[in-house]
């Protein structure tokens, strides 16, 4: 019988297969990562959208590796400690996280 594998996100951006599920699920165009469960991620899914650009990532450190930032709904603390590293809202500096 052949095992079960899922598409991950690698740290390169490039998708790889896994015996894993992963952990975070991501949105491939606006680059933002979250919990599979996130509220607002799901009531896009229920509507028919988001689902063709969906990633999902083993966990956060390749999510940021792969040049995402953290859902403000679901990873409100992450995202918080993500906008400060930028500089805040409209800080001069504002490196790639």
């Amino acid at each position: 019988m052949a095992r079960k594998t899922y598409t991950l996100i690698g740290a390169d951006g490039q998708p790889f297969e896994s015996a894993n599920p992963g952990a975070l699920g991501g949105h491939r165009r606006s680059r933002i990562y979250g919990r599979l469960d996130c509220p607002g991620a799901l009531r896009w899914i229920a509507k028919g959208h988001y689902v063709n650009h969906r990633v999902i990532f083993a966990d956060e450190a390749t999510a940021i590796a792969a040049s995402y930032r953290p859902c403000a709904r679901c990873l409100p603390a992450e995202y918080a400690e993500w906008k400060e590293l930028r500089g805040g809202e409209h800080g001069a500096s504002r490196p790639q996280y």
